[in-house]
């Protein structure tokens, strides 16, 4: 089984703009139920199916296949849950670890936040100063989630 522990972090200042590449990421959910997410994504020039199970703390079960891009954009476009979820993603090495930062578009716009994934859910990493509140175990802010309850339903009591 493959096993994800993620952590997942609110920022803070504007310091990682200048740090990673954005890449558009389109992403949908055949089943956004928390015991069985199933995810259809485009990331630049590649797809993939994933498939979650429940989080434990940070930690869950986590499948994921690389499929063809015009398979994932007519799922994309047929099958999965309205609407998508788009977002600019940056990969940011620090330390020993690397950082996602997603910055949402369209009914998420303004909503940034940064994931890490690490080998245990007490591994040490090092945390730079644009990184702000922890909000892992918040389930508003699972992407699964934002598709039924977008950020700028919420933002004013975030």
């Amino acid at each position: 089984m493959g096993v994800e522990i993620e952590r997942k972090f609110l920022l803070q200042g504007e310091g990682w703009r200048t740090q990673g590449q954005p890449v558009l990421l389109r992403q949908g959910y055949l089943s956004a139920d928390p015991a069985r997410v199933v995810r259809v994504r485009i990331q630049g020039d590649a797809a993939f199916l994933t498939i979650k199970g429940r989080s434990q703390g940070a930690t869950r079960g986590e499948w994921e296949y690389p499929i063809p891009v015009n398979e994932a954009a007519e799922l994309l476009d047929t099958l999965c849950q309205p609407p998508l979820v788009e977002k600019y993603r940056r990969r940011i090495a620090v330390g020993a670890h690397t950082w996602e930062v997603d910055e949402f578009l369209g009914a998420n716009a303004g909503l940034v936040v940064a994931e890490i994934e690490l080998a245990s859910e007490d591994e040490a990493f090092d945390k730079p100063d644009w990184v702000g509140a922890e909000v892992t175990h918040d389930a508003r802010y699972f992407n699964s989630n934002l598709i039924r309850n977008p950020y700028s339903s919420w933002k004013d009591s975030a």
